[in-house]
């Protein structure tokens, strides 16, 4: 969702004329001041002479098989890609950061200037392994301006609730700002410019709506406690964009918004000159908006064959993943059960205790007191995600698995690690079989 304002008192009062000069000009590179949607956070900003591309995810799934694109991209989608001048990616979930898009992109244009944060957790600690090859990757400090031309400029900003993983980024072209808040939750610990002219931020599709009646509400009674000063709501459910629409509206008149299709066009530079001219330009009528063909056998048999993995033949997998892992001295206890499409048990499936107080693997639950979590996880998602040393996102964000708690609170140490706080190199599964008798 975008919001662009088309009037601040205070500022509009000494940039109203110098805007007028800029825009009189029928050769100002300022014309070309635009935004193109092209599908989920994937954005194109055509800045004078500059394109930049926001969170390109064009192709393939997202948190392994879990995801997968609802708009379909405009057809020269990759192209524009492949003449971007500058790429930048908010975080690491496959949604913002797509190895099967990227892939596509080296395979034309291994040398496109990307720009990250200087996260914790580095964005692209999944490169090697990806195989992917990209030669001009810039990581990039936290609150610096980054000079493009004499025009052209961006300053990329933490998370305050996710620091170790999410950012957001301004970028500002002529003094104009576009702020895109990503999948923040907090941005730059609350402290934003004003006189933003363009400001982008997510919203919740409906098809979530499941997951965050249940999940998300556990998570932010979490994050309220973390952010004393913020306002959260009990249930904090998303917006979705007609609820947003009429919020923003309501409180702030002032402010335009946009829920673009893809291919549909913002020129924030007539926006901006003349509130009450057209600036949104839609894709042509019979655009396929929505898709409507994935290429699924593709990806998930490449998912599957992890399950015939030599490791998983050697029941002491368990005990050398989970001691690689590195989460001890928390009391909880979790089963992990390896199920099939429909989240049922598999006969011949592993069915296991960890005990992560002393990170022990009962066959019975302890008799001490303790919170118990079952997990139960689609068996080929499951066994990729341990083979490769994955994040757990692509279980939990990914819907691969199922939960059950007792008592229903959210472990939020266990969960951070195990998404955010794996080691960057994964398990060493050849001196594992080794060690196998």
């Amino acid at each position: 969702n975008l919001s662009v304002k088309n009037c601040w008192k205070n500022y509009m009062c000494h940039a109203q004329t110098r805007r007028a000069t800029r825009f009189s000009d029928p050769n100002s590179t300022f014309m070309f001041l635009q935004v193109t949607y092209l599908t989920h956070a994937c954005m194109e900003l055509q800045l004078g002479g500059k394109k930049m591309i926001f969170d390109p995810w064009l192709t393939g799934p997202a948190f392994a098989r879990g995801w997968w694109l609802l708009h379909e991209p405009p057809a020269d989608s990759m192209e524009r890609l492949c003449m971007a001048d500058l790429i930048y990616i908010s975080h690491m979930h496959s949604d913002h950061l797509s190895y099967p898009t990227l892939k596509s992109l080296s395979a034309t244009r291994p040398d496109v200037p990307i720009y990250v944060g200087d996260t914790s957790r580095p964005v692209f600690w999944m490169l090697e392994k990806s195989q992917v090859q990209l030669t001009n990757i810039n990581v990039v400090p936290f609150g610096i301006w980054q000079n493009i031309d004499k025009n052209l400029r961006f300053m990329i900003l933490k998370d305050e609730v996710h620091p170790e993983m999410d950012t957001c980024i301004i970028v500002e072209y002529k003094g104009h700002m576009i702020l895109n808040t990503v999948d923040c939750t907090r941005p730059n610990y609350g402290r934003l410019p004003h006189n933003v002219d363009l400001m982008m931020r997510k919203y919740t599709e409906s098809w979530k709506a499941d997951f965050i009646k249940n999940e998300r509400k556990k998570l932010m009674n979490y994050k309220a406690q973390l952010v004393k000063s913020l306002y959260i709501k009990e249930t904090n459910m998303k917006n979705n964009t007609d609820e947003l629409n009429v919020l923003i509206k309501k409180s702030a008149p002032g402010i335009t918004t946009w829920t673009p299709k893809p291919g549909a066009v913002l020129d924030l530079a007539l926006a901006l000159m003349s509130p009450s001219r057209k600036a949104i330009t839609d894709p042509p009528s019979g655009t396929n908006i929505y898709k409507d063909s994935w290429d699924f056998e593709l990806y998930v048999d490449e998912l599957n064959r992890a399950i015939t993995a030599e490791i998983f033949k050697h029941k002491s997998w368990i005990q050398f993943y989970y001691i690689w892992a590195g989460f001890k001295n928390y009391n909880l206890v979790v089963r992990v059960i390896e199920t099939d499409e429909d989240f049922i048990p598999i006969d011949n499936g592993y069915n296991y205790l960890v005990d992560f107080m002393d990170l022990s693997f009962p066959t019975q639950r302890p008799t001490r007191e303790h919170p118990y979590d079952e997990i139960k996880n689609r068996i080929g998602v499951m066994r990729h995600v341990v083979k490769n040393g994955l994040l757990w996102d692509d279980l939990y964000i990914g819907f691969q698995n199922r939960l059950s708690r007792e008592p229903d609170v959210y472990h939020h140490r266990f969960w951070n690690h195990f998404q955010t706080e794996l080691p960057v190199v994964g398990p060493d599964w050849d001196l594992f079989l080794q060690q196998v008798p």
